[in-house]
């Protein structure tokens, strides 16, 4: 697939265009406003039951530790670092049962994959951002699907005309399913449902195992039980600053990703000495470092 860069100026998609000739493996990225030209360092770890604490000095059953590292250059996503991350953890026999993750970390097809591996991934979805969840229509979520009948029932009852199994831009599996025109041109909702004017409303359904573990993962996500559960990474904050500001790799020392990546294994095997001497010191924990999985942003040096 030719990219809109490619085709009309000539250019190399960003993910691939040099921005630095002192460091080639460098990239530009930008997050929520913030751009910086370098890598990233993604960082897991464990967590320790808060009910397991020492009562008299309150210091925890097992000291909390960082289990894996993984450094990209800065335009690779987040959501593409998760399966590495499991593939790493694996590898060492450190699978997690359950593992806790920002919202860039659990994409739809990973919560399936994971589950395959015996890990339940924690993390909020993405927000519908379809035209109907941003004006208060009938989103997708309130379509009733029958996978068994290949059909699908929308909110005013009325029954899909098109069941087709399809392949996206992107390569992914899907399903597209549409109603009738004639169907939803006399529809008393159908400003809520579709601005089409030639078809009728047209859903695109993943997999069924896919979509009925979003629609799971979805409902869950609405439930003290899930919000008590994810709280175990309240406290993102606190690693993200002890590995800055502790280690100072907020700015990269080197140039080129080999040598970033063994900066990083040499923050993480410092911080977790760090912690392992409070451990056995009888230091406190500090319940704000139990997150799981963070990115941090990097520019490179030079």
């Amino acid at each position: 697939m030719i990219r809109r860069e490619e085709r009309e100026h000539g250019l190399p998609p960003g993910r691939d265009r040099i921005v630095s000739p002192y460091d080639l493996d460098a990239r530009c990225s930008e997050k929520h406003g913030m751009g910086w030209l370098g890598y990233k360092g993604h960082f897991t770890e464990t967590v320790s039951d808060p009910a397991g604490d020492d009562p008299g000095t309150g210091r925890p059953a097992v000291p909390n530790l960082l289990t894996d590292v993984q450094t990209t250059h800065a335009a690779v996503p987040d959501v593409a670092m998760t399966s590495p991350v499991h593939d790493s953890l694996e590898a060492a026999d450190l699978l997690p049962g359950e593992h806790a993750a920002d919202s860039g970390y659990v994409p739809a097809d990973l919560l399936v994959s994971a589950r395959q591996r015996g890990i339940t991934l924690l993390g909020p979805l993405l927000a519908d951002t379809s035209a109907q969840a941003r004006c208060g229509g009938y989103t997708a979520d309130m379509f009733a699907i029958d996978g068994d009948n290949k059909q699908a029932t929308c909110p005013e009852g009325a029954v899909s005309a098109k069941w087709a199994p399809m392949r996206q831009h992107d390569g992914k599996q899907a399903i597209s399913v549409r109603w009738a025109a004639a169907t939803c041109r006399d529809c008393p909702a159908r400003g809520k449902c579709t601005t089409a004017t030639w078809t009728g409303r047209q859903l695109f359904l993943r997999p069924r195992e896919i979509h009925e573990a979003v629609a799971a993962a979805r409902a869950g996500q609405a439930s003290q039980h899930w919000k008590d559960r994810y709280k175990a990474r309240a406290g993102v904050e606190g690693t993200m600053a002890q590995a800055t500001h502790v280690t100072g790799i907020r700015q990269a020392r080197y140039l080129g990703l080999d040598k970033i990546r063994l900066e990083h294994l040499a923050a993480a095997t410092a911080i977790n000495v760090i912690r392992l001497d409070a451990w056995y010191s009888g230091k406190p924990l500090d319940r704000t470092r139990t997150t799981h999985l963070q990115r941090i942003d990097l520019v490179p040096a030079g």
